[in-house]
Formats: structure tokens, sequence, C-alpha cells
């Protein structure tokens, strides 16, 4: 199972993982330096591009959990391997929408 994540939500969700992975691969010398990184990246700096290859490697590792509240049933919450998408919408799989009740009308 695979959602489309949003990359700025992604880099939200992740940055602890992504600053420790930015020191780690010594792409910054403390966590300080690769906390500006990260919001230097954020505001769309192309000389810090690794950021975004470090939030891919990292989302890798990490399901999310996406949840439909009320959760009334097990299948209301469920985990997702996330695949890095442009916009601000969370994308999911057509067939899933059942055990969300979810729909498409915009609401």
């Amino acid at each position: 199972h695979q959602c489309g994540l949003p990359k700025m939500m992604a880099l939200e969700l992740f940055k602890p993982f992504v600053m420790k992975r930015l020191v780690d691969l010594s792409h910054a010398q403390n966590i300080k330096s690769a906390k500006r990184m990260v919001e230097r990246a954020t505001s769309g700096l192309s000389r810090y591009a690794m950021v975004w290859d470090v939030l891919e490697e990292v989302i890798m590792e990490h399901p999310v959990l996406l949840n439909r509240a009320p959760t009334l049933h097990r299948l209301g919450i469920q985990a997702f391997e996330p695949q890095l998408i442009e916009g601000k919408a969370i994308q999911i799989h057509p067939l899933v929408c059942g055990a969300f009740n979810a729909d498409f009308d915009g609401d």
C-alpha cells in the first residue's frame, strides 16, 4: 500500500530523522546547522537540494499511519509507504476509500 505525501508535509513530519541523517552524512556539523539547512531548503534555495534527497531516503524506512476520524473499526487507521508528491493534499488509492469512508467531493 502506498500513499502520496506532499513534500512539505513529509519534511515537517520527518524533520528530526532528516536532521540526524544530515549530521551522520557530514552535510551538517551539528543539529543546529542541520535545522538551518532544512529551513532554507523549504524556502527553495537550490544549494540545499540534498535535504530532499535525504528525505527520500528517510521515508523509505518509515511507514506512515493514515486515520479517518472517527475511527469506528480497525480499517479506519492504516499504514502506508509514503511517496513524495507536489501539492498540499494527501493522495490515496481509490480502493482504500471504502475502509476510510472517503470520497473525492471536495469537502
